[in-house]
Formats: C-alpha cells, sequence, structure tokens
C-alpha cells in the first residue's frame, strides 16, 4: 500500500469517525486515536453488514452511508464497554 492510501483511509476514518461521535448523543471516552479506529473500523463493519445486507453493488453506491452506520454501531458498543466497567469500578464502600 502507498503512503498517499494509508493517509487517505486515515482522513476519511476520522470523518467518519467524527461524524458518527455527533450522531450518537452524549460523552464519549475516547480521544483522537479512539475516533480514528471507530472510523475506520466502521468502515469496514459497515461494508460488511452492508454486503450481507443488500449486496455490493449498493454498498459501493453509498459507501459513506455504510461506513458512518458501521462506525455508529461501533460507537454504541465502545459506550456499552466503557459504561459497565465504569459502573463496575466505581462502587462506593
Amino acid at each position: 500500500m502507498s503512503a498517499s492510501v494509508i493517509l487517505w483511509i486515515v482522513i476519511a476514518g476520522l470523518i467518519v469517525g467524527a461524524i458518527a461521535r455527533l450522531l450518537v448523543p452524549g460523552r464519549d471516552p475516547v480521544g483522537f486515536l479512539g475516533t480514528l479506529v471507530i472510523g475506520v473500523g466502521g468502515a469496514f463493519l459497515g461494508f460488511w453488514i452492508g454486503g450481507a445486507l443488500v449486496g455490493k453493488h449498493s454498498v459501493n453506491e453509498n459507501p459513506w452511508l455504510w461506513a458512518i452506520a458501521g462506525a455508529v454501531i461501533l460507537v454504541l458498543a465502545s459506550r456499552l464497554l466503557t459504561y459497565r466497567r465504569r459502573r463496575m469500578f466505581s462502587c462506593r464502600w
């Protein structure tokens, strides 16, 4: 993979991750790198789910929509995991 392809993946991941974090209300415990991981991982997840549900042709027509949908799923999953962890360790004796 060339450096320009990696750069485009990073830029698109940041954009998708930021949009997904804006669409889901509430505070996020992730920072810059978390947003990047959520964006790139969400794009892969969205393309995989979209390809299974509606076919690859429809996913290729609307790639940003499926990437954002996958990233929203990852944002919700990360909040669910971090909420449980915070609640588990916040016991007051």
